[in-house]
């Protein structure tokens, strides 16, 4: 192993990271290669935030109908769910930023599809559903080559200042974005270029629709561009196992957690969470927008940023004070969900921007503290062996749950109101931490890691 202080490989001389004494972050930003690879990160999140605006309210500008979006959404989580495994395994044989690649320019020949049939006024609902499988399998790779791509870009020494500027960029563009994508929907909301599955022309928010999604395609053409310029390390890719070899890692891993029975609780709690929660969130927010006359596209963009600045907001604090506590981790994950339901019952009833902007916001910082403290949590109990199908799991929770419970929150809207819902959605989460804490070991989980057995 060379030593710390040799020269780095992927770096020529007078563009690498400053000395390992320097300050991390500092020494990052001085990284011309870092630099390529973080601009154009940001730059992609920033536009994938403006699809996030622009196709829910494509989709109800078409139809109107919840159902339909319910299943749009889950076209595009379900098979990054169901792939991301495979998506991770191509990046072991290959590449990470060969796949990477690939997936860039996919998506922005789906996107700039999208917007040009957006403009045309030749948009069918079964093109929107052709072209969200076609991002949804996208993302499934694209996810596990950006995870990859950090550790063959820095040294060992700085990466967890990298991720901690990745993540912050991250949190920053789901704040700046979806207040942009609103408002450029907003102002540019003139026209009649969107057709619904009927044929009839829908005439809401089509130039700014198009717009978005042609920035986001713009977006994916630059990151291209940049990341052609990062140089990573020779030889960091370890040595490709076969399928099956894959799959029987993934059943050991599968096997561990569940043996484990406090991460086997909270991974069920999670899952429970996923179903009965994130669906709602996803679905009747555009809905409670695009539906009352005092709200609309910019305040559907205002109540998502809202929740972006929060979490990101959420995040600082936890560095600041990351010991924080009531009582146990696991009490304090329990209190905030707690918390957070609480919050959520009433969003169905506001009648201005500001009030669900501020619910949005308490909602994401609580989140956004937990969500640090969780992924800590999860590095420390995991062995390190096991640590990316940990992650790998919890990731198929939120994307292959979420989008099964949104499809299904799309069918029952049909029957319940808006504020039924968000009630309801709401007492459930109050309900799921209350019996975690009565029925199940969550309460006892710590932030120490366990003892080796």
């Amino acid at each position: 192993m060379r030593p710390d202080t040799a020269p780095h490989p992927a770096h020529p001389p007078g563009t690498g990271p400053a000395s390992p004494s320097a300050d991390p972050r500092a020494a990052l930003l001085q990284d011309r290669n870092f630099r390529w690879m973080i601009g154009g990160s940001a730059l992609s999140m920033l536009g994938d935030q403006f699809t996030l605006i622009a196709l829910p309210w494509l989709v109800l500008q078409m139809t109107g109908d919840t159902l339909v979006l319910g299943t749009v959404l889950a076209l595009i989580s379900v098979p990054r769910a169901l792939f991301i495994l495979i998506g991770g395994a191509l990046v072991d044989r290959h590449s990470p930023k060969q796949v990477l690649m690939i997936t860039k320019y996919v998506n922005l020949v789906l996107l700039a599809a999208l917007a040009g049939l957006v403009f045309a006024g030749t948009l069918s609902l079964w093109m929107v559903y052709a072209l969200s499988l076609g991002i949804g399998l996208a993302t499934a790779f694209s996810i596990p080559a950006g995870t990859a791509m950090m550790p063959s870009v820095v040294a060992r020494p700085q990466l967890q200042a990298a991720n901690g500027i990745s993540l912050g960029l991250r949190q920053l563009t789901m704040f700046l974005g979806p207040l942009l994508a609103g408002l450029l929907i907003a102002l540019f909301g003139a026209g009649d270029a969107i057709k619904a599955a009927s044929d009839a022309p829908a005439h809401a928010n089509a130039t700014g629709i198009g717009l978005a999604f042609a920035l986001d395609a713009l977006s994916f053409a630059v990151s291209a561009w940049t990341l052609s310029n990062v140089q990573t390390h020779a030889g960091m890719s370890p040595p490709a196992a076969a399928p099956q070899a894959v799959l029987a890692s993934v059943a050991q891993g599968l096997g561990h957690f569940w043996r484990d029975s406090e991460l086997r609780t909270c991974f069920l709690y999670w899952s429970a969470i996923a179903l009965f929660i994130m669906g709602p969130i996803h679905i009747a927010i555009p809905v409670l927008a695009s539906s009352s006359p005092q709200l609309g596209a910019a305040a559907f963009g205002i109540i998502v940023g809202a929740h972006g600045a929060g979490t990101l907001l959420g995040m600082v604090v936890s560095g600041m004070v990351p010991r924080l506590r009531f009582g146990s981790l696991g009490l304090t994950i329990l209190a905030f969900d707690a918390i957070i339901g609480a919050l959520f019952m009433p969003m169905g009833l506001i009648t201005a921007v500001w009030q669900g902007a501020a619910l949005m916001l308490v909602i994401g910082l609580l989140g956004g503290f937990m969500q640090v403290s969780v992924f800590t949590w999860i590095q420390q109990r995991v062995p390190p062996a096991l640590l990316g199908r940990a992650m790998s799991l919890f990731m198929f929770i939120f994307m292959g749950l979420a989008p099964i419970s949104a499809a299904v929150t799309g069918w029952v809207m049909k029957s319940v109101t808006l504020p039924q819902l968000f009630a309801a959605s709401g007492g459930t989460l109050v309900v799921l931490a209350a019996l975690a804490l009565v029925l199940t070991p969550m309460r006892r989980v710590t932030d120490a890691a366990p003892a080796m057995r």
